[in-house]
């Protein structure tokens, strides 16, 4: 066969966090064959730690002998992640940032600009597996169900699968953590990273206040007696369970947030954990996304799931009805922002969406 009638050897381009699963995705495929880049996103981060981070990131790409680029995100991220996050929390709400990023920044904008760049696939560490059988792409939840990061995925289309690898959903984290020392990577005993990147080492209320100012209000319990006082209900989520009040028993007996008013800035809080009111059964959803658009029809009748509506949650029996998720059984801490994600019996994310109310 003349080189001219070879096989093209597809080009991925892996984003390389400066953590060990990406290091150890980049190193999977080129060992599978791939021509594979490493591209590192630059983004916004206030407590500039992204310079170690980036650092890492081009050590394993000299490591494995790639090419290795940093695309400057941070006007974006700012403008569609961080900001996003600021402006729910100062609505009442509690957005997940990392839903976001993943559609904006990793699979929206470092897609696009790396088919620009002639690659013909991006790959993450995410612990996700991706499959196709002769139809469209589908999304099923990792091997390794403590790391499964499907959750956050929800929002892909079928345009983006068609140009994203996902090397880890097949193993196991400690299978990674072997491979990258075996590989010699230099990321192979690096911590995994924590909480919201951009936040940097101070609490998520101190980063918040920075942009939300603060304005007391009554604490209630779920009987509408008047038991402390709050810095301000845009700081708090449901089901969090510490206020910053200093109206808790000696009994020690903790207190959860059940309820949010933001035009009486007031918080409501319930005794105990199991106190009925952390307990809600119909979930309203806004945004709907299924990943195989042929769900999407069996989504207008009564389309049996399994659901959670917080990452890592024991996913439970549900009923998706149009825009409304109904679960079997009560589900516990419900905040609206957050995203609701179902799957079926066998392990597939079918899709998800925002959660606008609970009831």
């Amino acid at each position: 066969m003349s080189a001219s009638l070879k096989p093209k050897t597809p080009t991925v381009f892996v984003g390389l966090s400066g953590g060990v699963d990406s290091s150890v995705a980049a190193y999977l495929l080129k060992k599978e064959g791939y021509n594979v880049a490493g591209v590192h996103l630059r983004c916004w981060n206030e407590a500039g730690c992204d310079v170690r981070e980036a650092e890492d990131a081009r050590r394993v790409a000299e490591c494995l002998d790639i090419p290795f680029y940093v695309f400057d995100l941070e006007k974006e991220y700012r403008e569609r992640v961080v900001e996003y996050m600021i402006e729910g929390y100062r609505n009442g709400i509690t957005p997940n940032p990392d839903v976001v990023c993943n559609r904006e920044i990793k699979f929206g904008l470092f897609l696009d600009r790396a088919l620009k760049m002639g690659a013909d696939y991006v790959a993450t560490g995410h612990y996700v597996r991706i499959r196709r059988y002769h139809g469209p792409f589908t999304l099923f939840e990792a091997e390794d169900k403590n790391k499964d990061q499907s959750y956050f995925l929800w929002t892909l289309t079928q345009e983006q699968l068609r140009h994203c690898l996902f090397p880890l959903g097949s193993y196991l984290k400690e299978e990674v953590r072997r491979i990258a020392k075996s590989a010699n990577l230099p990321t192979a005993g690096k911590k995994d990273s924590q909480g919201i990147c951009f936040v940097g080492k101070v609490t998520l209320a101190e980063f918040l206040s920075r942009y939300i100012p603060e304005e007391s209000g009554a604490v209630l319990t779920v009987n509408g007696e008047v038991i402390g006082e709050h810095r301000g209900a845009q700081f708090y989520t449901i089901g969090q369970r510490h206020t910053g009040a200093d109206y808790r028993k000696k009994t020690q007996i903790p207190y959860y947030i059940a309820d949010k008013n933001m035009t009486k800035n007031t918080i409501t809080v319930a005794e105990g954990g199991d106190n009925p009111k952390l307990y809600r059964q119909k979930v309203n959803l806004d945004g709907l996304n299924f990943i195989n658009p042929k769900n999407r029809q069996f989504s207008r009748g009564d389309m049996p799931v399994l659901a959670r509506v917080r990452y890592r949650q024991p996913l439970a029996r549900a009923v998706l009805k149009g825009n409304e998720l109904v679960f079997d059984r009560l589900q516990k801490f419900v905040a609206p922002g957050q995203s609701a994600v179902f799957y079926s019996d066998r392990g597939e994310m079918l899709g998800g969406g925002v959660i606008v109310s609970a009831s």
